[in-house]
């Protein structure tokens, strides 16, 4: 299982860009298959909570050396430090 975590950037498809955190893994594709992966995204403190009514909408999330994924935010938890978005990504991992 691959797993990513690192500063990252949430965009919508108006061209917001939301700072945070992406913590992200991979599962093993199954028989030459696209591997599935998900993970979670925490905005950075001055991003606030995040993209607005962001469950269901589909993200782009850029990593520092500037792959992108798609990303569907499956629902949003309450943390300790605040709002977590959960992610479902689409197509390969960018990782």
């Amino acid at each position: 299982m691959a797993t990513f975590r690192s500063a990252s950037v949430l965009l919508s498809a108006d061209g917001t860009r939301t700072p945070g955190t992406a913590a992200l893994f991979a599962e093993p594709a199954r028989k030459g298959g696209v591997p599935s992966w998900a993970g979670d995204f925490r905005p950075a403190n001055s991003a606030g909570n995040g993209p607005k009514n962001a469950v269901g909408k589909t993200f782009t999330l850029e990593l520092p050396d500037g792959a992108t994924g798609k990303v569907v935010v499956q629902k949003l938890k309450s943390g300790k430090g605040g709002v977590i978005l959960a992610l479902m990504g689409e197509d390969a991992p960018p990782f």
